[in-house]
């Protein structure tokens, strides 16, 4: 994941994402990671995940096909750290997150405010 200041890079993160993270994010429970474009829309500083912050899933067309298969698109899509057993955990293991150590979500957390776009692309 890349941090930018317009077309700059500030810093590169190696993340982790959902559970079954090849491929489009459907409904909730599927593991995956949703893609597109969004924005930070709320923070955690009471996060289980250290610290989070909010991207702005779903939008109402993934709302809309998410119920045309009779499920719901989900929500509570954040940026955070690990739980408190990260080091052990496999590389992707979120429920639809994107997850960075502890120390790279309080950078994060300091520097993007809300409403920064965000685009979350294979």
């Amino acid at each position: 994941m890349y941090l930018m200041h317009g077309p700059q890079v500030l810093k590169a993160y190696d993340i982790g994402l959902g559970f079954a993270p090849v491929g489009t994010k459907q409904f909730s429970g599927d593991g995956k990671t949703p893609e597109g474009d969004y924005y930070i829309d709320r923070r955690n500083p009471n996060s289980a995940f250290h610290l989070s912050v909010g991207i702005s899933y779903p939008k109402p067309d993934q709302v809309a096909f998410a119920e045309t298969i009779g499920k719901t698109a989900g929500g509570d899509i954040f940026i955070h750290g690990g739980p408190r057993n990260y080091r052990n955990a496999p590389r992707d293991w979120t429920a639809g997150c994107i997850a960075v150590t502890d120390e790279e979500v309080e950078e994060i957390y300091a520097m993007v405010g809300d409403g920064t776009p965000i685009s979350i692309h294979p």
